[in-house]
């Protein structure tokens, strides 16, 4: 056997190995008597305590920048509650082991140094392909966020002109709006409700989101209320901001269009308007002097 393919063979069988002997190793004689005691409740929750230690180990041995880095971009996306940060710990490495043992079939049909290659990348990208579908998903969250912050404002506006205070109208353009901004509202009020001072929800919220336009928003609400500045001001004055922003960047997004439509333009569309009108002529011209 050639050295590539025992390679092959050992970066497969050794994790895999090292992931059985971890869930081998828990102590079965506990949850026996678990077993035991609670009857066919315990037998259900067998299951999902072996979820809960395998998530727990993959926590363990994953670094914990890393871990950080996902958290942060779930709290971006929402945390929706069919994928926790355990839960998609755990996912990452069978999609890692899917992903290899398909490519280990690749490998074996031809064992070549271009197929082990293949073999490697595919682990890698079984790995790291939810990573890049929940920063696609949190960064359009971002995009909504950012769309949607002038109008949510001007209604906060109105609201605060009605005679409402700040968080009352913050939960009225929450309770009738839909859609990110709205749900991280809530999530804002729930934590004063729980005991946070507004001034660590508000900052908590800019840091959960990362849009530069709430952040600076949340920023000036703060300081408004550490020096008592009036919040119908302040809110009118960053509404018009939010407005003045997002026509720009609508004229940005305009002018990079003729930019980015020149390459189809010259590679595609041109030559098939030369072939069009010129290839009739060039036809004639050579049945001429032929």
């Amino acid at each position: 056997m050639s050295p590539i393919a025992l390679g092959a063979i050992l970066a497969i069988i050794l994790p895999v190995s090292y992931l059985v002997w971890s869930v081998a190793a828990t102590d079965r004689v506990a949850i026996r008597n678990i077993q035991a005691n609670l009857g066919q409740r315990a037998r259900n929750a067998a299951p999902q305590t072996l979820s809960l230690e395998f998530s727990a180990f993959t926590r363990k041995v994953t670094p914990v920048r890393y871990v950080t880095w996902l958290d942060k971009q779930l709290a971006a996306l929402g945390r929706p509650k069919e994928w926790p940060l355990e839960r998609l710990l755990a996912v990452k490495p069978l999609l890692a082991l899917g992903a290899g043992l398909l490519g280990l079939f690749y490998f074996f049909a031809s064992p070549e140094p271009s197929r082990f290659a293949i073999l490697l990348a595919a682990i890698a990208f079984g790995y790291f392909a939810p990573d890049l579908l929940i920063r696609t998903n949190a960064e359009k969250r971002r995009d909504k966020i950012r769309q949607e912050l002038p109008n949510t404002l001007d209604q906060m506006l109105i609201s605060v002109q009605a005679g409402l205070g700040f968080e009352a109208a913050m939960a009225r353009t929450a309770q009738n709006g839909a859609g990110p901004l709205a749900d991280e509202m809530t999530r804002t009020l729930q934590d004063m409700q729980v005991g946070r001072s507004r001034k660590e929800a508000y900052l908590a919220m800019s840091d959960r989101v990362d849009v530069p336009d709430l952040r600076s928003f949340l920023r000036a609400i703060v300081q408004a209320d550490a020096y008592g500045i009036a919040i119908a001001k302040v809110l009118k004055v960053q509404a018009h901001e939010m407005r003045m922003k997002r026509r720009q960047r609508a004229e940005e997004h305009a002018m990079k269009i003729p930019v980015k439509i020149l390459f189809p333009l010259i590679f595609f569309i041109f030559p098939t308007l030369f072939i069009i009108l010129l290839g009739p002529a060039v036809m004639n011209i050579i049945a001429a002097f032929s």
